[in-house]
């Protein structure tokens, strides 16, 4: 059986998300596989994937047909103190001992920045390409993911403010994303690596051509504006581009794979009961280039 891609609800909008059949990831893929996939992606931007039962060894595997990982240096939890390889980011409420966080645990705190509207990756100077999440315990309610179509929000701009956006360049910052929910319980270490960067306001697809905006809630300024104003920008292209017509929501199964492309998405995480379990395993793909280097 070949890889076959449906939208997730082809009679309702949004349709960004498309649902993958025909393929079991933890396998070896062949090249027509891997193709048909990146072709799914550049059309969809999510692909969900049900009934994948991986472990991180397979999911790595997997991972590895789309490019170079990133590892996983943004992560809180460091050495020891880590619960998972480095090169998997550990997307749950769990501590190395596999304990539920306490709700003043400083990584939880950390962790709710995934609340927020954003891009994975954002705050690097080479931001991600790919990120690919299992759900490998999920609680009984809540704790749901939504994407936001940053193609149609840019479509959907006026004349006006798509020329205004179009030369834009954006200063990224975890500090300045986890600022804006109180948490400011940083490390000397942190502050040099979470420092800001530059990324365009609006991208190119290289595959496609379709341009959309780039916006995260790590994004803090713009270069050469007031921050005031600049802020406030932000923010208004944010309410645009989460409008209820440009958002998909998932609802998580046990064993789902997700895989979505930060290059024309923002996700965030959706609120759940945090004395239950949420674990959750994220590879990510590396762009090749930085949004400064490719041409808007």
């Amino acid at each position: 059986m070949s890889v076959s891609i449906r939208a997730s609800d082809p009679v309702a909008r949004p349709f960004f998300a498309g649902e993958v059949s025909g393929v079991d990831v933890s396998q070896d893929l062949s090249r027509e596989d891997v193709a048909a996939i990146s072709t799914g992606m550049d059309q969809y931007g999510v692909l969900v994937f049900h009934d994948q039962h991986l472990d991180d060894g397979r999911q790595l595997a997997f991972s590895r047909n789309f490019g170079a990982l990133e590892q996983a240096t943004g992560d809180i939890a460091q050495g020891a103190e880590r619960r998972l390889s480095i090169d998997v980011n550990d997307i749950s409420n769990l501590d190395r001992n596999n304990q539920i966080l306490a709700r003043d645990d400083r990584r939880r705190l950390f962790g709710l920045g995934n609340r927020l509207w954003h891009s994975d990756s954002s705050f690097k100077p080479v931001p991600a390409k790919y990120s690919l999440l299992s759900a490998r315990v999920i609680p009984g309610a809540g704790g749901n993911t939504e994407f936001a179509d940053m193609r149609a929000a840019y479509d959907a701009l006026d004349d006006e403010t798509r020329a205004m956006c179009e030369d834009l360049v954006c200063e990224h910052s975890q500090l300045y994303s986890r600022s804006t929910l109180g948490f400011s319980d940083f490390t000397d270490d942190e502050r040099r690596r979470f420092a800001p960067v530059l990324q365009r306001l609006v991208r190119r697809h290289p595959v496609t051509g379709r341009k959309s905006l780039f916006l995260a809630s790590h994004a803090g300024a713009i270069v050469g504006w007031p921050v005031p104003e600049a802020r406030a920008f932000l923010r208004e292209l944010t309410e645009h581009a989460t409008q209820r017509q440009f958002v998909y929501a998932h609802v998580w199964r046990q064993w789902d794979l997700v895989m979505w492309d930060n290059r024309v998405t923002m996700h965030r995480a959706r609120p759940y009961d945090h004395t239950q379990v949420r674990d959750m395993h994220r590879t990510t793909v590396a762009c090749e280039q930085s949004t400064m280097e490719q041409a808007a």
